[in-house]
């Protein structure tokens, strides 16, 4: 489903070239779920950047359902990205003059008008994460815990083949990202749908069932605990 081979990313400055990926490499079929955790500046969020179609890499393949999106035209990709990649992010980046219902549904607006059906969907997803009786509120009469399961719901109303979440409870407090964390797992599983997460939290990495740690621009396996394994 994902594949990313040899995958390089360069950045000039002045006249020396970082290298912030070094041949990395990561597969996931669909269903799987894969937590990345490496300290800042190791290429974390670069690495969701390129596998999201957002940056392009200097060198290697990425596919996705054996599409290339970097050799797709700009408003291909984008298109491609908008209906096939779910992104979460540490700020939820709800939209505030919109109710809950709304931000869900906003990633559907950019290529057409919403349907009964759609808004049938967003509202399951809402049930799904206890925010039903939530829906008709605007973000800022949510909790923080609430607007970030508001924006996992957004992530997947367009029903994507990946979802890409960057330290998706960075900013909530012990309890409310354990929540979170496991809400972000039971949700794609059982949908044909690929999970990377990085995060700096060890405590969300345990809850994954594959764990890559980013070292010297390159993807490490880890070793996973029996109890996230089972």
């Amino acid at each position: 489903m994902l594949s990313a081979t040899d995958v390089t990313k360069t950045y000039r400055s002045g006249e020396r070239t970082l290298t912030i990926l070094d041949d990395a490499s990561l597969s996931l079929a669909a269903g799987e779920a894969v937590v990345v955790t490496g300290p800042s500046g190791s290429g974390k969020s670069t690495l969701l950047y390129l596998l999201g179609a957002i940056e392009e890499p200097s060198s290697g393949r990425i596919e996705l359902d054996g599409v290339d999106p970097f050799a797709l035209k700009p408003k291909a990709r984008a298109r491609f990205r908008n209906e096939s990649i779910g992104f979460v992010f540490q700020d939820h980046h709800l939209l505030p003059q919109c109710t809950v219902l709304e931000n869900v549904l906003v990633p559907l607006l950019a290529t057409r008008a919403a349907t009964a059906a759609d808004a049938a969907r967003a509202e399951a997803l809402l049930d799904a994460v206890g925010l039903a009786d939530r829906r008709d509120h605007q973000p800022a009469a949510l909790s923080g815990g609430e607007r970030q399961r508001a924006a996992l719901c957004r992530a997947l109303i367009n029903e994507p083949k990946l979802v890409l979440a960057d330290e998706p409870t960075g900013n909530l407090d012990p309890k409310t990202a354990d929540t979170v964390g496991e809400l972000l797992l039971d949700l794609v599983k059982g949908r044909p749908v690929g999970l990377v997460c990085v995060t700096h939290s060890m405590t969300l990495a345990a809850a994954f069932p594959q764990h890559r740690r980013l070292r010297d621009g390159k993807l490490v396996e880890e070793a996973v605990a029996a109890a996230a394994a089972g």
